[in-house]
C-alpha cells in the first residue's frame, strides 16, 4: 500500500496525464521493476499511425470500424477513421498501417461508398510498398460471391506491393466474435513490429457483444395483383405483405428467400438413383429432409462454374458449361447411385436472398410493405424458364405466409420536405417513387415532385396510372412525363424525354433539385447519366469536362442517388 501523501501524488500525476504520457509511466514503472516483478510485463509497442478505413451500405461496416477506432485509441494507438468515400485516395501511398472494414452487396460489388476507392486500385498503376494492411470483409453466407469486394481489395493491395498484417477475415451475418478475433491478432501483429518504439499497446477489452444480422419479420400476403393489361408481354406484380412491428424508410428494400416450386424439386429427385426424399440430412444447424433441404435451403438453378466444376469432380466426367440448372445437370451427367447425389447436395450453395425496391411509404400504410416484381422470363435451348423468386413470388396466394427481412439503403433518401425532386424510373424503377409520393403526400411536404417512367405500351404497361393521375391533379405530382418504346416506330425512352424537357430540367437541377434513378443497371443506368452531363453542359453552358464534374459534383453533394441492379 502506498503512504496518504503518495497516494495523493499519484493520483494528482495520473489524473491530469494524457494517454501518451499514462503509456510512458506504465512502460517506465515497469522496466524499474525488472524481470523478477510480478506485475505484467511492460507491453509492446507500435510504430507509427494506423488508419481505420470502412465502406458500408447498411452501417455495419462503420459500426465496427468505428468501435476498433474506439479500442485502439484506448489502447494508446494513434488511430484516425475515415469512410472510403471521405478518405483522400493520394494517401495511400504514404500509408504504413491500413485496415479496412468492407461489406460487400449485389453481385459481389462494393458499397456505393467504397467505390471511388475500389476503382481507384483496381484501374490505376502505382505501387504500396510502404504498406501493410489488413481487411475486416462483411457478408452473406446466403450470396454465391460471399464476400467478394473484400477479396477484391485484399488481393489488389497485395498486387500492389503492400504487405499483409494479417490473413482477410470474411465475416457472416453474425460477425462480432470473428471480428473480435481479427481486431485482436491484428494488435498482436502491430504489437510484435518494434521498428521504431513510440506508442505502448495495453491489451483491448472486448465490447460488449451488440445483436448483428437483419431482423426477419413474418409476414403474411394481403393481395398480390398483375399491374399489366392483356395483351402484354410482361407480368408485373404488386404485392402487399402485413408484418407486426416492421420498420424501414422510404427507399429501403426487402430480402426475401424463395422456395423452389414443388414440381422442380420432384423432377430432380426423379435422377437422383434411388435416394429417398424423406431421409433426413444435416445443414449447417438444422436437419431436414432431403425434400426440404432442395425446396427451402439450396440453390438449384442457374448454378454457377465453381459448383458446375466440383460436380463434374464427383462424378468424374468433364463438363464445359459454365451455367446449367441442377436437373438439366442430372439429366446431361447422371449420378451414379444416391450416395454420389449427396454428395452433390454438399456442394450446393444456400438459395440467396432477392432484394426488392419497398413501394410503399411508413406514413401511408403503417404496418405494411409493398413491392412490385417483375416475372423474369427467358429462353434457355428453346425452353422457357422464368426466375426463381419472381415466379415464386408470382404464384402467392393471398394469406399465405411470407419471411422478409429490410435491407437498409441510406444512400437512397428523401431529401427535406421542402426540397425539390427529379425521379427518373423505368419499369419496376418506379418502386421506390410510389414510396417517395405517398411519404411526401402523407407528410405535407412542400417540394416539388418531377416523375419520369417508360415502358413497353401506354395501354397495357402503364404501372400505377391511377394513382399517379391521382398524384397530378392534387399537386403532389408537379410534372410527369412518359415514354413507351413500342408504341410507335423509332423506340422511344425515358432519357429521349428528358432531352426534350433538358431547359427546365436544367433549372430545376441548377436550383438545387435532387435527382434519383431506379432500374436496370445495363444499359438504362448509363444512357440517363450520359444523357444529365448532356443535359448540364448545353442548358448550363459548359464544356464537356465542367459538365461532368457538375454532374460529380452532385454525386458527392448526395444530389443524385441511384439504386440500379
Amino acid at each position: 500500500m502506498l503512504a496518504e501523501h503518495k497516494l495523493k501524488n499519484l493520483l494528482e500525476l495520473t489524473g491530469n496525464a494524457s494517454k501518451e504520457e499514462l503509456a510512458f509511466m506504465q512502460a517506465h514503472i515497469s522496466n524499474l521493476l525488472g524481470e523478477a516483478s510480478s506485475l505484467p510485463a511492460p507491453a509492446p509497442v507500435v510504430a507509427g499511425k494506423v488508419t481505420i478505413t470502412y465502406g458500408t451500405e447498411t452501417g455495419n461496416s462503420k459500426r465496427v470500424a468505428t468501435d476498433f477506432a474506439a479500442r485502439a485509441k484506448k489502447a494508446g494507438i494513434n488511430a484516425k477513421l475515415v469512410s472510403l468515400d471521405q478518405y483522400r485516395l493520394t494517401d495511400l501511398p504514404k500509408e504504413e498501417y491500413f485496415l479496412t472494414v468492407i461489406s460487400t452487396q449485389g453481385e459481389g460489388e462494393p458499397p456505393e461508398a467504397a467505390k471511388k476507392f475500389y476503382d481507384h486500385i483496381h484501374h490505376n498503376g502505382f505501387k504500396l510498398d510502404k504498406l501493410k494492411y489488413s481487411v475486416l470483409a462483411l457478408g452473406d453466407t446466403s450470396y454465391p460471391l460471399f464476400c467478394k469486394a473484400g477479396e477484391d481489395v485484399d488481393e489488389q493491395l497485395l498486387k500492389l506491393g503492400g504487405s499483409r498484417i494479417a490473413e482477410i477475415q470474411k465475416c457472416d451475418v453474425e460477425f462480432d466474435e470473428e471480428a473480435n478475433q481479427w481486431f485482436a491478432n491484428v494488435l498482436k501483429k502491430l504489437a510484435e513490429n518494434k521498428s521504431t518504439p513510440a506508442i505502448a499497446v495495453a491489451p483491448a477489452a472486448a465490447p460488449d457483444k451488440k445483436a448483428a444480422g437483419k431482423k426477419a419479420y413474418a409476414g403474411t400476403i394481403l393481395s398480390n395483383i398483375n399491374l399489366n393489361d392483356r395483351g402484354s408481354n410482361k407480368e408485373t406484380y404488386h404485392i402487399e405483405i402485413a408484418a407486426d412491428g416492421v420498420e424501414y424508410e422510404c427507399g429501403d428494400s426487402i430480402g426475401i428467400v424463395p422456395e423452389n416450386a414443388d414440381i422442380v424439386v420432384e423432377k430432380i429427385l426423379s435422377l437422383a438413383k434411388g435416394i429417398n426424399a424423406g431421409k433426413k440430412i444435416q445443414y449447417k444447424t438444422e436437419t431436414l429432409t432431403v425434400f426440404d433441404l432442395l425446396k427451402y435451403k439450396l440453390n438449384i438453378s442457374h448454378l454457377i462454374t465453381n459448383v458446375i466444376k466440383r460436380y463434374a469432380g464427383i462424378i468424374g466426367t468433364e463438363i464445359t458449361a459454365s451455367k446449367m440448372d441442377l436437373y438439366d445437370l442430372l439429366k446431361v451427367y447422371p449420378v451414379k447411385d444416391a450416395a454420389q447425389f449427396e454428395e452433390v447436395l454438399g456442394i450446393l450453395n444456400p438459395v440467396a436472398p432477392r432484394l426488392y425496391t419497398l413501394a410503399s411509404s411508413p406514413a401511408a400504410h403503417s404496418g405494411e410493405v409493398h413491392v412490385i416484381v417483375a416475372k423474369d422470363m427467358f429462353v434457355v435451348n428453346e425452353e422457357r424458364k422464368y426466375g426463381v423468386c419472381s415466379a415464386f413470388l408470382g404464384r402467392q396466394k393471398t394469406d399465405s405466409a411470407l419471411k422478409f427481412f429490410v435491407q437498409k439503403n441510406k444512400r437512397f433518401r428523401l431529401p427535406a420536405p421542402d426540397k425539390d425532386i427529379i425521379m427518373i424510373g423505368p419499369g419496376t424503377g418506379i418502386a421506390p417513387y410510389r414510396s417517395f409520393l405517398a411519404e411526401r403526400d402523407a407528410t405535407g411536404a412542400t417540394g416539388k415532385n418531377w416523375l419520369f417512367f417508360g415502358e413497353q405500351h401506354f395501354a397495357s404497361d402503364f404501372l400505377y396510372q391511377t394513382e399517379l393521375q391521382n398524384w397530378f391533379e392534387t399537386g403532389v405530382l408537379t410534372k410527369i412525363n412518359v415514354a413507351f418504346s413500342r408504341d410507335q416506330p423509332e423506340k422511344i425512352y425515358v432519357q429521349h424525354r428528358m432531352w426534350e424537357q433538358g431547359a427546365e430540367l436544367y433549372n430545376w437541377i441548377s436550383s438545387g433539385a435532387y435527382v434519383y434513378l431506379c432500374g436496370k443497371k445495363d444499359p438504362m443506368s448509363v444512357d440517363v447519366e450520359h444523357m444529365l452531363v448532356d443535359i448540364i453542359e448545353k442548358y448550363g453552358e459548359k464544356t464537356t469536362e465542367e459538365a461532368k464534374e457538375y454532374f460529380l459534383q452532385m454525386q458527392n453533394e448526395g444530389r443524385y442517388c441511384e439504386d440500379v441492379y
